[in-house]
């Protein structure tokens, strides 16, 4: 939007805010250049500026501000969609401090007349000694903009008439009274402004704490949920093992069974055959010595994931297991998929990912696994897929390729003109 510059009552400039200090100085007419993009600042490249909007007497004193913030993108270029009216809201603006023309029209955060623009303004800092108001009086009086003085006229400089006692008559008492009353009243103003901006940043270190709780809260529950996975998974493999036991004890016994049979049979058979039935009870006997030995290592293995389990339910949350680094060090897993492209994987959907990369890409399409697979069939050999004149064979005819799953329909788009007419 266009920014009044130089006028009959003053002039407006534009200061760009690092910290408390003034980084940099433009008039309006500047700003403007930045506002339609025809310029760009590369050194504010992807940076969300605090700016203040300060309209200037002709007499180089402060008689406005509004404090604004406006974002600049990886080019520099100031944001195109940024519309703050500054110039509209200075003049709605409510009583500020008094920077050597009386209280200025302040608009910031917490003195904002159109609540719509409150959340793109911020509040200065009022610390006694050091804050913004000092740091923009200081760049004005500078006057590194070079605006014209006009100074005050001959009828401002009239000094006050005394009386030959050199007493001020009742007119200059009551003026010096009103004056006081007013530096008074400005004083009020300037600790209820402080209040008031010192409540917001309050207001807004809460939501931010805030906010870093529940981002900490919901980590430690999604290492919970996975810690408990992990105890379920070692439960079901535990069962798995314990059933593999059973059934070698089953195997055990039958094998037993059948050593038992042999000694007897060997007793009844004749003598000639004794070394062969002794050759077969050896044979049996070595069988049964590896059954145990396997026996004794399953029973081992059972003992050792029941001692797992028991202290994965003990275990707290690994506060520096891999995804808790990659979430420290901002790394972002991206996986690519045709008809998707590349996706950023949450890390609450990378087992699910790994478990099932097709059904993730499909579920992302908003189709079902099946319809993405006979998509992904077609996109990767776009002919046609009607019976062929033999047994098992397809017409092969090329078709238009169909780039998205969720257009694609099987028995139109994987037919050519012959087939999708008869078909």
């Amino acid at each position: 939007m266009a920014l009044a510059d130089p006028s009959a009552e003053g002039y407006s400039a534009v200061f760009l805010m690092d910290g408390i200090e003034v980084s940099r100085q433009m008039r309006a007419t500047e700003f403007d250049a930045f506002l339609d993009g025809y310029v760009g600042l590369s050194d504010l490249a992807d940076t969300d500026v605090h700016g203040v909007f300060v309209q200037i007497g002709t007499d180089l004193l402060v008689r406005g501000l509004v404090f604004f913030r406006i974002y600049f993108d990886e080019s520099g270029r100031a944001d195109s969609h940024w519309n703050i009216p500054v110039e509209a809201l200075a003049g709605k603006g409510s009583a500020g401090p008094d920077m050597g023309a009386g209280p200025i029209r302040l608009v910031c955060k917490s003195l904002c007349p159109d609540k719509r623009f409150r959340s793109e303004l911020w509040d200065p800092d009022m610390t006694p000694g050091s804050n913004h108001f000092q740091s923009i009086r200081k760049a004005v009086t500078a006057n590194h903009l070079k605006f014209r003085h006009r100074g005050v006229s001959a009828d401002d400089q009239i000094p006050v008439l005394r009386t030959a006692l050199g007493k001020p008559d009742a007119d200059v008492a009551a003026r010096e009274a009103t004056a006081q009353r007013n530096r008074l009243a400005h004083m009020i103003r300037e600790q209820r402004l402080r209040i008031k901006t010192l409540q917001s940043a309050h207001r807004d270190s809460l939501t931010a704490l805030q906010r870093e709780h529940r981002l900490e809260r919901q980590a430690w529950q999604e290492e919970k949920a996975e810690l408990e996975r992990v105890v379920e998974r070692s439960r079901l493999e535990s069962g798995k093992v314990r059933k593999r036991l059973e059934r070698r004890d089953l195997q055990v016994a039958e094998l037993r069974e059948q050593l038992e049979t042999l000694r007897a049979s060997v007793e009844e058979a004749p003598r000639g055959m004794e070394e062969a039935a002794r050759a077969e009870v050896v044979l049996l006997r070595e069988q049964l010595d590896r059954k145990q030995r396997e026996l004794d290592n399953l029973g081992e293995i059972t003992r050792e994931l029941e001692q797992a389990v028991r202290e994965a339910r003990n275990q707290s949350p690994d506060e520096d297991g891999l995804i808790r680094q990659l979430k420290d060090q901002k790394v972002f897993l991206v996986g690519y998929h045709a008809g998707v492209g590349h996706l950023t994987l949450p890390f609450s959907d990378l087992r699910r990912y790994f478990d099932n990369p097709t059904g993730y890409a499909a579920e992302k399409c908003g189709i079902s696994e099946p319809d993405y697979r006979r998509w992904l069939e077609h996109y990767e050999n776009p002919v046609c897929r009607a019976p062929g004149k033999k047994q098992g064979e397809l017409c092969g005819q090329p078709v238009m390729r169909v780039s998205q799953p969720a257009e694609f329909e099987p028995g139109v788009h994987d037919r050519c003109e012959k087939h999708g007419n008869n078909g």
